[in-house]
């Protein structure tokens, strides 16, 4: 099997789930979000896309319901035994056979939770869902309890949490190398992703963004490549991903000349950063963290180019989304603990000048604060 964890700290992590049921006086729970297959079994795999449920009984039983082409993926990446198909025919009805199989368990009448909010389970067959399952089972939404118990990382997960911060690195540093007038936007990105490849590393859970120009005040990635002007500006943000664990790093870089409004701006970002970082400590609220965030902004008179939110939380995520719970934004009511994992972004947009300066990196949680697990710093540096 390629499973990255041992067989110990997979039985461990579900026993906590288990726990985590009986406290919500739950009978089972049917999981839909591949993370929280992958975080339990080890299951690796991009079936969700279709109809597919993780049974996890509150006696610690297991059952994978998928299809074909994933049996063997299951098998060779999970440690599950009872794993069951759902054939590919007009008028299928996994959701069905999924109800047959949770009666022959004898749980017929109890309260089962599902995770009803996962790119795994859209409308449609959350609706079909609903419609099988109710009147035998009571359910209930229970979305979040495998997600809480993913935040703190154990030591296994913070080695492939560094692994990927340091391909993040490698990245950087291959983007520094190309970034240069007349450079072209789809070298820039060739150049990051081989530096992620080869270091053994995986896809990303989400396109890396890169804008140049006015573009360099986007925050997400759009389909279409330039080249770099005499003067230009570009920003990056992207993560190292090893094991499915992400690290991200994000730099606004000026190119050609650093105007003025560059160093007004990066100034701003970096004493953000770092009251972000002096707030973001064991018992303390998440929600706090944004707090200090704007506090900084808004006092440098900023508060029209900042954003809502600073950041999230990273680990291990699949596609269409890299970004996991929770994120930084005012009110959130989340305590920090160690072995936590964020990515603070400092976003700062003047469209007004169509100017941008977006620093953002990963850190770790500590007994007595946090570290960096990157080693940029992100430094204004031109080129």
């Amino acid at each position: 099997m390629a499973l990255h964890f041992t067989l110990e700290e997979l039985s461990a992590r579900r026993a906590k789930a288990c726990a985590a049921m009986a406290a919500q006086g739950l009978d089972g729970l049917l999981l839909f979000r591949q993370e929280s297959m992958y975080y339990l079994t080890g299951y690796d795999s991009f079936g969700y896309v279709y109809f597919q449920c993780l049974y996890l009984g509150a006696d610690g039983r297991l059952m994978l319901l998928t299809r074909a082409p994933d049996l063997r993926q299951a098998r060779h990446t999970s440690m599950i035994e009872d794993i069951r198909i759902w054939a590919d025919r007009d008028g299928a009805d996994p959701a069905g056979e999924l109800k047959d199989s949770l009666i022959g368990f004898g749980l017929a009448g109890k309260k089962l939770g599902a995770e009803f909010n996962a790119y795994g389970l859209p409308y449609a067959l959350g609706a079909r869902l609903v419609s099988a399952l109710e009147g035998s089972f009571t359910l209930t939404d229970a979305s979040d309890l495998v997600t809480k118990l993913r935040l703190i990382k154990s030591p296994a997960e913070l080695t492939y949490v560094r692994r990927a911060a340091t391909l993040a690195d490698a990245a950087l540093d291959a983007a520094h190398d190309i970034i240069a007038p007349g450079a072209f936007e789809g070298d820039i990105l060739a150049a990051m992703h081989s530096a992620i490849y080869a270091g053994g590393g995986d896809d990303p859970a989400n396109e890396f963004i890169i804008g140049s120009g006015r573009d360099a005040l986007l925050c997400r990635y759009f389909s279409g490549r330039k080249y770099l002007a005499a003067k230009d500006q570009i920003t990056l943000e992207f993560a190292g991903v090893y094991r499915h664990y992400h690290s991200c790093l994000m730099q606004t870089i000026p190119v050609g000349t650093i105007t003025a409004r560059h160093r007004t701006l990066h100034g701003v970002a970096m004493d953000a950063l770092e009251a972000c970082r002096d707030a973001l400590k064991p018992g303390e609220t998440v929600g706090g963290v944004f707090d200090a965030y704007a506090r900084v902004c808004d006092a440098a008179g900023e508060t029209p180019h900042r954003l809502n939110a600073c950041g999230y939380s990273l680990g291990s995520t699949f596609a269409p989304n890299w970004m996991d719970w929770p994120m930084f934004y005012t009110g959130n009511p989340v305590i920090i603990q160690p072995g936590m994992v964020f990515f603070l972004h400092m976003i700062l947009m003047d469209s007004d000048a169509g100017i941008a300066m977006c620093p953002g990196l990963t850190v770790e949680v500590t007994e007595t604060g946090n570290q960096p697990l990157t080693r940029h710093r992100l430094e204004l540096i031109g080129r």
